[in-house]
């Protein structure tokens, strides 16, 4: 099943729940992806490591909206943000832990003889691929300059 045909019935259920604030985040998934569908160059259907950008992205905008409305003390807006964000990481893929993280890593830089600051690109380059929508890349980016540092 893909992620569209899954939100199509996610919105259902939450629709007959009466869960105003699921329908409107899953509504916001379901533009996100036909923006993407019927953009220049795009192909029919999106691939896997699409749709996890694309929900990362809208993770990201909810979670710069909910940090200024916060700052402005709007409580309620604030609060839909937050909601929305709680529904939209639910499709997202399981994050790994640090430690797990950090184990990889440690691999990578073994296996590649890499040592210095000055392997950090190749390291991150491996990295970003192998992560690839399970860690935030910040995280991987810190534990990286630990490990070669």
């Amino acid at each position: 099943m893909t992620l569209e045909e899954r939100i199509n019935e996610d919105i259902k259920r939450a629709m007959l729940a009466h869960e105003k604030e699921k329908t409107n985040a899953l509504r916001a998934i379901k533009s996100a992806i036909l923006l993407a569908k019927t953009s220049k160059g795009a192909s029919e259907e999106l691939t896997e490591e699409a749709e996890i950008k694309l929900l990362k992205q809208l993770v990201k905008q909810r979670q710069d909206s909910a940090a200024i409305y916060k700052e402005q003390n709007r409580e309620d807006l604030y609060q839909e943000e937050k909601a929305q964000l709680d529904v939209i990481a639910t499709y997202l893929p399981q994050m790994m832990s640090e430690e797990d993280i950090e184990k990889t890593l440690k691999q990578i830089i073994a296996d590649n003889g890499f040592a210095g600051m000055k392997d950090m690109g190749k390291v991150m380059g491996m990295a970003t691929k192998t992560f690839a929508g399970k860690a935030d890349n910040k995280t991987v980016s810190d534990i990286v300059k630990r490990l070669l540092a």
